[in-house]
């Protein structure tokens, strides 16, 4: 804590205020605002599909470590509890899956992605204009920083009140909401800051390079 009470979470987000960066209107709600709930061609489940490359891999906390690597101010890699003492929120989100289903209100608990970019500082976006993130499985994707900046994208280690099973990306996994669920990286381990967009796994396999689920960016053209 600093002498006026600070702590550097707020000093980087009262500064990112003035900068316009990152907290300028209701991301949350902002890709849905004037249109369905539902996305163009999804449709409802109530359970939650498992989806991977094959592989869930198992990963014991006291191995576990997330690196923030490069264009970041702050290069670190953080332990699971250096992780867990980071500001924690709940929040519940719609999420959409590129195989066409959709879940509803779910409860996550975790470290907001905003939070950790605060702590991680990533350069002026001329420089860290995306992140590119990898898994304990080998899988990789992609995302513009403001896309992994959203209000409420979350680095999630619960789902309705319980720790984050292994098969759905536990002990932590990525929730960006308003894009198609391929981009929540399950069982991350390292984010990249980058400066030129970088295809990941599915996008090296003709998925789109975004995914919206309300434009259906599923394929690239």
């Amino acid at each position: 804590m600093s002498e006026n009470g600070e702590t550097k979470l707020t000093r980087t987000k009262r500064k990112w205020a003035e900068e316009g960066r990152f907290l300028t209107g209701d991301v949350a709600t902002g890709h849905t605002a004037g249109r369905e709930r539902l996305p163009p061609g999804q449709h409802l489940v109530k359970d939650w599909p498992v989806l991977d490359l094959g592989v869930e891999p198992e990963v014991p906390l006291d191995r576990w470590r997330l690196e923030i690597t490069g264009f970041a101010r702050n290069r670190t890699t953080l332990g699971w509890a250096a992780f867990t003492a980071l500001p924690q929120h709940d929040l519940i989100t719609d999420i959409h899956c590129v195989t066409t289903w959709s879940r509803y209100d779910n409860p996550w608990r975790g470290v907001l992605t905003r939070d950790l970019l605060a702590l991680a500082e990533p350069m002026a976006e001329a420089e860290a204009g995306f992140v590119l993130l990898e898994s304990a499985d080998g899988y990789t994707t992609n995302l513009p920083l403001d896309d992994f900046a959203a209000a409420d994208a979350v680095l999630a280690t619960h789902w309705n009140g319980a720790p984050l099973t292994r098969e759905h990306g536990g002990p932590m996994r990525l929730v960006v909401p308003h894009l198609y669920f391929w981009k929540s990286a399950k069982w991350l381990t390292r984010i990249e800051f980058i400066g030129r967009d970088r295809a990941g796994f599915w996008e090296r396999n003709g998925y789109h390079m975004r995914g919206d689920p309300w434009a259906e960016e599923r394929y690239s053209d």
